[in-house]
């Protein structure tokens, strides 16, 4: 599939939705992708990529950025508490702040270097023990301790569990988004991002479905 085919795709779901296109951001993500792949879809003007670790992207975007100038980054897998200041330097968004500790960090590091990264809150809306994201039930008192921090919360995100209707829990995560007063919806990937744009997605994810299947480093 095409970078363009899922930019059309994204616009007519958005359109379907009643929503204007230009209120979705597409985050390529292309983590554990070759870089040839990585360099043909910047060719293509995507500049909007995500990456899951701090350090394989520090081994490949400062040398992307010097060829194709500003790239906006985003994390989008969980982080080391003590890879924090790494990731507030390298990347525009971390859209996986999941607990009090990593909060309490970002809070510090932002204090020291007058600056932050864009934040989304990460919700683990299935209850999955194995995934990362504060519970729904804790959701609103993490959220109020990065507000109160004053740190940049621009929105949540989430991963619906693989093996269920992902829409009940783009709802949910639009639920709490709402009544926290949030903008932003990370939610979406290459198999659901249409279902997840129609519940409100502002920033979907989508990899395989643009570099082909992942091979890893």
């Amino acid at each position: 599939m095409t970078l363009d085919t899922i930019r059309a795709r994204a616009a007519q779901a958005a359109q379907s939705a009643g929503r204007d296109p230009g209120d979705v951001t597409l985050i390529a993500v292309s983590k554990v992708q070759p870089l040839d792949r990585i360099h043909s879809v910047l060719t293509q003007g995507q500049r909007i990529f995500g990456e899951n670790k701090v350090q394989e992207a520090q081994g490949k975007w400062p040398d992307f950025r010097a060829t194709f100038g500003e790239v906006d980054l985003h994390l989008i897998g969980p982080l080391q508490t003590n890879k924090t200041r790494s990731a507030m330097e390298l990347f525009n968004a971390i859209h996986t702040v999941d607990r009090p500790k990593l909060v309490n960090t970002l809070i510090r590091l932002t204090q020291e270097m007058g600056t932050c990264p864009k934040l989304f809150i990460q919700i683990n809306t299935g209850a999955e023990p194995q995934k990362a994201g504060v519970l729904p039930q804790d959701a609103d008192a993490l959220i109020r301790n990065a507000q109160d921090g004053d740190l940049p919360v621009m929105g949540l995100m989430c991963i619906p569990p693989a093996d269920l209707d992902p829409a009940p829990h783009f709802d949910m995560l639009r639920e709490i988004a709402v009544r926290n007063g949030l903008l932003g919806l990370s939610m979406g990937m290459s198999g659901d991002f249409e279902t997840a744009i129609a519940h409100g997605a502002t920033h979907i994810r989508v990899g395989s479905a643009i570099f082909g299947d992942r091979t890893p480093l």
